[in-house]
């Protein structure tokens, strides 16, 4: 009877399962105490199993599993006593790895809690493909100056879920961001949210494997399960690949792979349990050949990001870092003494060099550390004010620190200094962030020696165990390379080999011999100039700030070099001069500037600086570094939002002026950092249409908003700007050609453009009087392609009939989009308004906004609209003003208020 009954009991259970269609679990027959379900499925079945928790059966002291795929309805029940204990253990361990923001070594007392100080990052959606590769400092630069409010932040927890206008199933996601960003912290934040049971209770099973771990697995022949299994011990008792887990592997640092990642290979694998080299694994499991039910999320600095092709990626995301109130918030969440932070963040705030690098949390950091020891101290002394100063007085503090530790006294600062130097220098050279044995072995350091490096520098230098208990070493961050780098050079020089010239060779090396610290500067900015990604800038900087007195006495103690450094601050600062003048690339010219800065030399930018607040540009004879100064200032001074060029130009032009055209040229780096450009009623021609496109396909460009309003553009002008619009780097949202002479010409170049652009917005054409309706027929062919996503269309003072209401209204019933349409001062009349009217009661059109100011409509057309109005369910407001109407006619719209189908806001009669 008794196994009668046990039997009835399953069948329950089955049965029960099979209607709620409940996730599967692990279910005791003792109590709710002994049976810990997986994450997210504990209220799940409390509601379902509840009754039968509570009975007693001698005969079945085990623990009943539930397991089967999620799509069958069918569940299979086994015992699996070690089921909740297993996945405590798994998440507990989680919890303990990832609780702490670095890792725990033995010599660290008073580990960071990562929840005590965490600061939500700035992250965003990003269009895959949009690689940059150019040096992260002028990264970071370039992001300092983007405004953010036409992107939708996202929260690192929320990264798997579409924003609300999304419609889509994410498995993949790529995140991106430069070096100490906050990429592996968001990681962090996320897994401990998951262990804590906090976030993403959904979520079953949580696999973090940084690639520089999976590294050291290069050479082996493995299976994903025995991967698992090597990783992640406690998993051997775990149905890993059951449907009824969800799943999530996380791949972080995907530039610190040397795995040779092959999408394009034909080798196919689906077995999770057939052995294979790892890199076929990895692509296999990414494109969702192998486990194809898993999510995958993997982060990468920019340069690496597309080593993934975009098909194997739902969606890609962008780590910004810090904004300015979050650079604010880390600071007060860091620094307890308010007054102190106080005073931190207002140093930093003076220093605009410093400030932009504060969008990276690393720096923040960094600044933290050094300045909250500086000015706590009673006797105080000069507060850093350029990176050199700062990093130099970092590398001091923790070489200091060192001392306090039980080390063994034979390793000597200088000797520590120059073999991590010559490292940092040959792995820069190399392009590499992470270290293994063999890289240390090849810069002359002993495998041995690396602990003890690790320990005396422990936030420099870092010696990591990973979940496989292979080591792997590198620098905190990677402008903590480039300083010691350019420092074991600067020191090199002085005990007289040329580095630059070893191992940076090129086809100028020979051309001159160094001699001084000045020939040693000149080839370093000619090596910079020549890296087409700028990835010698920083290092740049760093060594011509440590050429400084006040930096070598800094380091007197810590390196024993005898002989004082002379040489030649005015050469070197004329050299960088004549390469500004030469006319270079912006990015290039705007990293001269801020050497000149480490340098402490400041006259170009104060040359200038009183031309720029007279507010006209245009009767100055300005030199071309003149003008590079310029740039700098306006691309350094706050964040840009609105760029106005009438501040800088002179409406009443004569001879010696500038034109407004040439103005613009010689400011198009501002333009393109600008989120919104007004150019309005400067006179310009269609030359700065030609100019422009540069700014409008840069991958970099913040433009979204251009305004070219009240302009000598005509159709040639607007035929330059089409061209553009159909680039896909074209990512402008508004356009204004309000009073620009447009034609027929221009409208059809622009309905062309609206064709193939997925981005634009908002187009204003008003009060081009030649534009008529047979230029709004060519603008609505580009309206009813479903490519078009223009949301707001001005046409008012066009001279439209009810011709182009003709074809306006054929457009808005194909159009879904489009929510704003003005067509007010136009003659427009009943027949147009009706016209209009009749789309109106289309369910198609989802026209939000109606403007039809002075467009000679009567009381005829008021009855039109009040008939429309009773069954659109969109239309929220109308205006009306300027027309002939009656009482009546006015009343036919007023009483509408009473209907219980009128959505109308705002009524403007």
């Amino acid at each position: 009877m008794m196994s009668e009954f046990i039997r009835n009991v399953k069948a329950t259970v089955q049965i029960r399962v099979q209607m709620n269609g409940s996730d599967p679990s692990c279910v005791s027959m003792k109590s709710d105490r002994s049976m810990e379900l997986p994450p997210g499925l504990q209220e799940h079945n409390k509601l379902n199993f509840g009754s039968l928790n509570k009975l007693q059966i001698s005969e079945s002291p085990e623990p009943i599993c539930v397991s089967a795929p999620i799509q069958k309805k069918i569940l299979d029940i086994r015992p699996d006593p070690k089921c909740a204990e297993v996945f405590k253990t798994f998440r507990s361990n989680l919890q303990k790895k990832f609780q702490c923001l670095y890792e725990v070594t033995s010599n660290e007392r008073n580990p960071t809690l990562l929840n005590e100080i965490y600061t939500e990052l700035y992250i965003t959606e990003s269009e895959s493909g949009e690689i940059s590769n150019e040096h992260e400092v002028r990264q970071i630069e370039t992001q300092s100056r983007r405004t953010t409010t036409e992107e939708t932040p996202i929260k690192c927890n929320d990264i798997f879920k579409p924003l609300p206008e999304q419609d889509k199933h994410i498995r993949s996601v790529l995140t991106k961001g430069v070096a100490g960003i906050g990429k592996t912290v968001s990681v962090q934040k996320f897994i401990l949210d998951w262990a804590e049971e906090k976030e993403n209770q959904d979520v079953h099973l949580i696999f973090p494997l940084p690639f520089r771990e999976i590294n050291l697995m290069k050479n082996k022949t493995l299976s994903l399960l025995d991967l698992l299994h090597l990783f992640f011990p406690e998993t051997k008792e775990m149905e890993i690949f059951s449907d009824k887990y969800k799943v999530l592997f996380i791949f972080d640092g995907l530039d610190e792979c040397r795995l040779s990642l092959d999408f394009h290979s034909s080798v196919r694998l689906c077995d999770v349990s057939e052995s294979t080299s790892v890199d076929v694994m990895l692509t296999n499991l990414i494109k969702g050949n192998l486990f194809p039910s898993s999510h995958i999320w993997i982060t990468s600095r920019p340069a690496a990001a597309d080593l993934i092709p975009s098909e194997c990626v739902d969606r890609v995301t962008e780590v910004r870092g810090f904004s300015d109130p979050q650079k604010e918030e880390y600071f007060r969440k860091r620094i307890s003494d308010e007054s102190l932070s106080d005073q931190i963040i207002s140093h930093l705030k003076s220093s605009r060099s410093l400030y932009i690098m504060c969008h990276i949390p690393v720096f923040c950091w960094i600044s933290v550390t050094v300045l909250e020891r500086m000015m706590s101290e009673a006797e105080r002394r000069e507060i850093p004010k350029t990176l050199t100063e700062m990093y130099t007085h970092f590398l001091i503090i923790q070489t200091n620190i060192k001392h306090q530790k039980d080390y063994e006294k034979k390793v000597k600062d200088e000797d520590m200094i120059f073999k991590l130097g010559k490292l940092a220098f040959e792995q820069l050279v190399k392009g590499n962030l992470i270290f293994y044995d063999e890289d240390l072995r090849d810069c002359g350091i002993d495998v041995s020696e690396a602990s003890v490096y690790s320990g005396l520098c422990t936030q420099i230098f870092r010696e990591e165990f990973g979940l496989y208990q292979g080591k792997v070493y590198s620098f905190i961050h990677l402008s903590i390379q480039e300083h010691l780098a350019a420092l074991y050079v600067l020191y090199s020089f002085l005990y007289k080999t040329d580095l630059l010239n070893e191992c940076l060779p090129s086809k100028y090396a020979n051309e001159f011999t160094c001699d001084t610290i000045s020939d040693l500067h000149q080839r370093a900015v000619d090596k910079s100039l020549q890296s087409k990604n700028g990835h010698l800038d920083l290092f740049l900087r760093f060594l011509l700030g440590l050429s400084l007195e006040s930096n070598q006495k800094l380091l007197q103690d810590l390196l024993k070099h005898k002989e004082k450094i002379s040489w030649s601050k005015e050469k070197t600062v004329e050299y960088i001069k004549t390469r500004i003048e030469i006319n270079l690339k912006p990015d290039k010219s705007i990293n001269l500037f801020h050497s000149l800065n480490e340098l402490g030399d400041q006259s170009l930018v104060n040359e200038v600086q009183k031309y720029i607040q007279s507010g006209n540009l245009s009767n100055k004879k300005l030199s071309s570094s003149q003008w590079s100064a310029v740039v700098f200032i306006l691309l350094t001074s706050e964040q840009l939002d609105v760029f106005d060029l009438r501040k800088y130009t002179n409406r009443h032009f004569n001879k010696d002026h500038m034109t407004s055209d040439e103005v613009l040229q010689k400011l198009l780096p501002v333009v393109e950092a600008s989120r919104s450009a007004d150019l309005t009623h400067c006179e310009l021609s269609e030359k700065s249409c030609s100019g422009l496109t540069s700014v409008l396909t840069s991958k970099s460009s913040c433009l979204r908003e251009l305004n070219l309003s009240v302009n000598n553009l005509r159709d040639s002008g607007v035929k330059l700007l089409c061209d553009v619009l159909k680039s896909p780097n074209c990512k402008l949202e508004k356009l204004w050609l309000l009073c620009c002479d447009v034609t027929d010409e221009g409208c059809a170049a622009l309905a062309s453009a609206l064709i193939s652009n997925t981005h634009l917005r908002d187009l204003n054409l008003s009060r081009n009087d030649n534009l008529r309706d047979s230029g709004v027929k060519l603008i609505c062919d580009g309206l009813k392609n479903p490519n078009c996503k223009l949301e707001k269309l001005e046409l008012s003072c066009c001279d439209v009939t009810d011709e182009g209401c003709a074809a306006l209204a054929s457009a808005l019933i194909s159009n879904t989009h489009l929510r704003d349409l003005d067509l007010s001062e136009n003659n427009l009349r009943d027949s147009g308004v009706k016209l209009i009217c009749d789309v109106l009661k289309n369910p198609n059109c989802k026209l939000e906004k109606l403007k039809l100011y002075d467009c000679d409509v009567t009381d005829e057309g008021c009855a039109a609209l009040a008939s429309a109005l009773r069954s659109n369910t969109h239309l929220r407001d109308l205006n009306l003003s300027g027309n002939d109407l009656s009482d009546s006619g006015k009343k036919l719209l007023s009483d509408l208020k009473e209907d219980s189908h009128y959505k109308l806001d705002t009524l403007r009669i």
